[in-house]
């Protein structure tokens, strides 16, 4: 094992990002802090923080590396069961193709968005109940566990009456939650969703109409922003409620006042998520990496301001999973950022037809179609050549990838965009220098001790610490 490496530059070069690392086993990178650079092994996810004027006792031996040696193989078979060892838990349940809205950035085609198949009241309880008889199989009983069902996709609302009786005839089998873009919530679902502790997550752009619906609009192009604050004000107060944000190039800038407008309303937590760039459509829409990275961190640092005053967090879940990759790679509660990803391993879609897809993403683009539960069991699936295309992608094995010292808290995400945008699985995601500034952010958190407050508060309390030398 190479003990030694080189410090990456940040910066562009030759109007190329210059990606972190140079492919040793220990690398050493620029996190951008004035005292402490990190070393990082990218096969492994081991990492230290290292003052700067003590770099060379971190590579001369000693204490540090044989600590370090001796834990090496557990570090390694940790990330082999995280990347290779999990089945599926959860479940992005899409009960209908159709949308009352045509946002603009939307990764499900347009026709089915307009005249696709709902899902029938009998459809979805016999898709739940193949799928309570699935997870009966693969989860230990006594486990303690239930599996998670997310109905998810365009908008769920549509189908309220079939959605709602099955939470409520399905609620001792799976925690359930729904994503939506609040248009056609009333007091009444908003009552039965909360008295039946289903997780609601809201679409919402930006902190003004004018922001917000330049992207998230109906056919008749009439934007959300109105409704979904009238909601956010009805939800105040209930824990299992987040906001989703889609950040691209019309409301990048705003990302600050975004994360005011929503800690104001007592938002518990939100996703700042990069849009997807699946379709043609979204990528004229696709932000500059190094640009919103600077509005991102910029959105961040706001967020930690506001706790300093008034002591209430306002979780952005998407960085918060990167910082957990970091502290506690197998703790993360995102399966995003790891490759392979989490699509097929730790989750897998459900489309109105009975179809199964690795993800949502993959909603709409037949080749990812690996069966269907209704004529196959979900083992069989799983195992299909649909899933292996993604669950075997693996970014230790192509380039630029392979020889970035990030790698393990990144992921190389998303695989639909790689393939799509990029030309193939073998391709790097649609984020690659985004992603790197916020792996540097993250260490720069750790070494100011202020990683915390940036978290959930008692992420960690299963946590256990198996070799301590974060920093030296």
């Amino acid at each position: 094992m190479s003990s030694a490496g080189n410090i990456a530059s940040t910066a562009p070069k030759g109007g190329r990002y210059v990606n972190s690392g140079t492919g040793a086993a220990l690398q050493f990178i620029d996190i951008g802090h004035d005292d402490y650079v990190a070393l990082v092994d990218s096969k492994t996810a081991f990492w230290s923080l290292i003052k700067k004027d003590r770099m060379p006792d971190a590579i001369g031996g000693g204490e540090f590396l044989s600590g370090y040696r001796a834990k090496a193989a557990q570090f390694a078979e940790e990330m082999r069961q995280l990347m290779f060892g999990l089945k599926p838990s959860a479940v992005y349940f899409n009960p209908t193709e159709r949308c009352n809205l045509n946002c603009t950035y939307c990764y499900i085609p347009e026709e089915m968005r307009k005249g696709g198949k709902h899902m029938a009241e009998e459809e979805l309880f016999g898709a739940l109940d193949r799928l309570r008889a699935y997870f009966k199989r693969v989860i230990p009983e006594g486990d303690g566990r239930l599996p998670q069902v997310i109905f998810h996709g365009a908008e769920v609302m549509l189908v309220r009456e079939a959605m709602f009786k099955g939470i409520e005839k399905y609620k001792d089998d799976f925690r359930f939650g729904i994503q939506t873009n609040a248009t056609l919530l009333g007091d009444d679902d908003i009552e039965f969703l909360m008295a039946n502790d289903v997780s609601i997550g809201l679409s919402l752009d930006g902190h003004t109409a004018g922001i917000a619906d330049k992207t998230r609009k109906d056919w008749a192009g009439r934007g959300t922003f109105e409704k979904v604050c009238d909601v956010m004000d009805k939800l105040r107060g209930y824990p299992g409620f987040n906001v989703i944000s889609t950040v691209t190039t019309e409301n990048m800038a705003d990302l600050s006042r975004m994360v005011e407008f929503l800690h104001e309303r007592e938002v518990p937590s939100c996703m700042l998520n990069m849009l997807r760039c699946t379709l043609p459509a979204s990528r004229a829409l696709k932000p500059d990496d190094a640009t919103v990275a600077g509005h991102f961190l910029a959105a961040l640092d706001r967020t930690h301001q506001l706790y300093e005053r008034t002591g209430r967090k306002l979780v952005v879940v998407n960085f918060a999973n990167i910082l957990i990759s970091i502290l506690a790679p197998t703790a993360r509660r995102l399966l995003c950022d790891v490759s392979p990803c989490g699509g097929g391993r730790g989750f897998f879609a459900l489309a109105p037809n009975g179809d199964l897809f690795p993800c949502s993403e993959f909603i709409g683009l037949p080749k990812f179609n690996g069966g269907n539960i209704f004529k196959e069991e979900v083992e069989t699936v799983l195992n299909s050549s649909p899933f292996r295309l993604v669950t075997e992608r693996n970014a230790e094995n192509f380039e630029p990838c392979r020889s970035c010292a990030i790698r393990p808290f990144c992921g190389s995400p998303c695989p639909t965009e790689a393939h799509e945008m990029n030309g193939g699985m073998d391709k790097r995601g649609a984020f690659c220098e985004f992603y790197e500034e916020q792996v540097r952010y993250a260490l720069r958190l750790i070494a100011d001790g202020r990683e915390n407050d940036f978290l959930w508060d008692g992420w960690d309390g299963d946590a256990e610490t198996t070799f301590d030398a974060a920093v030296l």
